[in-house]
């Protein structure tokens, strides 16, 4: 049991639970001029676009940075439609495949070293997501990489680099997470493929 609450994850989950109602309400105002106009403008279209993505956004940021109770449950069909709303239209593809129910810690984890997939994965690509008796399995693949060793080691150390920047704090934040589920981490990085399991 933790002596002291994890304050980042505190405060991650409520950034994500303040901004998602009104992000919401935003969504909800341009479908209804959408309604009022009887067709969608590209104006309105790129609107309701970026609010789609940006509450896709928050939902997967509430998963991988909020905080998670050791019994919390999340369905295979909602991390599906969060993960079909974030990509859609976008450069990288996941295919998810997972029992129905599943501890929400584990996806957390997952989560996060998808983003640090999506880093490598600059040009997009395609990641295949299964979770067995095993195990985690990730698989990426693409045309090219963009591998930055330091970023990658980070994953297998017990801390991360003072100047690690705000765009890859999901590499700092996947060695706590293991520790925490007593896992770990197999990076298979190659020229145009990456495998982790866990």
């Amino acid at each position: 049991m933790q002596d002291k609450p994890d304050l980042a994850a505190l405060i991650g989950s409520r950034i994500c639970h303040d901004l998602i109602s009104p992000i919401g309400a935003i969504g909800n105002g341009v479908e209804l001029l959408m309604m009022d106009r009887g067709a969608a403008s590209p104006e309105l279209a790129l609107i309701a676009e970026s609010v789609a993505n940006a509450n896709a956004r928050i939902r997967f940021f509430r998963v991988a940075f909020g905080a998670t109770g050791s019994d919390q449950r999340i369905a295979r069909g909602e991390v599906a439609a969060i993960l079909g709303d974030m990509t859609r239209g976008g450069r990288l593809s996941v295919d998810w495949q997972s029992p129905p129910d599943l501890a929400r810690r584990e996806v957390k984890l997952a989560f996060l070293l998808l983003q640090c997939m999506e880093t490598a994965m600059a040009w997009g690509g395609r990641v295949r997501i299964s979770r067995d008796d095993e195990g985690w399995t990730m698989d990426g693949a693409a045309a090219r990489l963009k591998i930055d060793p330091a970023l990658w080691e980070v994953l297998t150390t017990r801390h991360a680099p003072a100047d690690i920047g705000a765009g890859h704090v999901h590499f700092a934040l996947v060695p706590e997470e293991l520790r925490v589920q007593g896992r770990r981490l197999v990076a298979d990085l190659k020229d145009k493929a990456i495998r982790l399991t866990f």
